[in-house]
């Protein structure tokens, strides 16, 4: 149970797919006009995630390495069609405002990292939870876009806008905030006045109609990773550990410490002592290696000094038989 909290954690927020690993960009810019659109996107997203890094995981000592990725890729579009076959029967609305993209989640990027770098290597527990928390990070981050574009876009909260209230169009959720808190017919003078102030801010709100265009997308993400680096630099400002906010990957897994990173499958001691021991070994070998090449050397030598010895003796005894 430690290990699906970690591996949820770590999708939600160490290694979310948008605002960490910057990966699923193309949904991410293109349908997130909406909240709604976002969490359909991205729910959509999760389901095929968690059953392929789950399907991946349970014969992955079946697929060959050479064809593993057609393989991931036939085992994700199966899974792509009938999420799309379920969403334009019983969500045709939501299937028809999605249209292409629920296609293309097939060569998500998301999808086949975590199959290669994750569900392919581990057992299929973990790989399920690794996808379902992939998955809700990468619906988190699409929903909160999504969010920010309507609200300020189209003065809306998934689709929901209140009446003509103070001039203008204003979410549903304020609309229950000023109508409950600063009750137009209250006594009190003090809520009155700050009634004529909500009044007077909101009537010279209208929607930026530019956040629900395409630059809108590029606007809102970049202005959320900008308040995320800003939080971890404040973070890193007051002495804190902000290492798993952007963390990302160094490609270093020698020196890693990242105990939650996919491709890292054996803790760093166990790597140092590992490659410790094989040196060990490696040295000890040569060493003996060395000796006996010496021992060899050394009783050539020997046994070629006692023949240059013998010949000597051989030809001395001659030249005293001539004389």
């Amino acid at each position: 149970m430690k290990s699906a909290f970690e591996r949820l954690y770590n999708g939600i927020i160490k290694e979310n797919p948008t605002f960490v690993l910057m990966l699923g960009m193309c949904p991410t810019l293109a349908v997130t006009t909406s909240a709604m659109n976002g969490l359909g996107m991205g729910l959509s997203t999760m389901v095929v995630l968690a059953l392929s890094n789950l399907l991946i995981s349970a014969l992955r000592k079946i697929i060959p390495d050479k064809v593993r990725i057609p393989s991931y890729i036939v085992i994700v579009a199966s899974l792509v069609t009938v999420v799309g076959l379920l969403m334009e029967a019983y969500l045709p609305g939501m299937y028809a405002s999605l249209g292409i993209y629920i296609d293309l989640i097939v060569v998500n990027c998301i999808i086949l990292g975590r199959a290669e770098s994750y569900a392919s290597k581990n057992k299929m527990w973990p790989s399920l939870f690794d996808g379902i928390g992939m998955g809700l990070g990468f619906t988190l981050a699409l929903t909160l876009i999504g969010m920010v574009r309507e609200f300020f876009g189209s003065a809306s909260i998934f689709g929901l806008t209140g009446p003509k209230v103070y001039g203008t169009t204003i979410p549903v959720l304020l609309v229950e905030l000023v109508n409950k808190v600063f009750n137009p017919a209250s006594p009190s003078g003090f809520v009155r006045g700050l009634n004529e102030f909500f009044a007077g801010e909101f009537g010279s709100f209208s929607p930026i109609g530019i956040l629900v265009m395409a630059p809108g997308a590029f606007f809102v993400l970049a202005i959320l990773t900008a308040i995320q680096n800003a939080i971890k630099a404040a973070g890193e400002a007051k002495g804190k550990d902000m290492s798993k906010i952007q963390s990302g990957c160094s490609s270093d897994c020698l020196h890693c410490a990242e105990s939650g990173c996919a491709k890292r499958l054996v803790e760093p001691e166990k790597v140092s002592k590992d490659s410790a021991k094989k040196t060990e070994e490696t040295k000890e070998k040569k060493e003996t290696t060395e000796t006996k090449e010496t021992e060899d050397v050394a009783e050539t030598l020997k046994f070629s000094k006692a023949e240059v010895e013998e010949a000597l003796q051989a030809v001395s005894n001659t030249g005293k038989e001539e004389e």
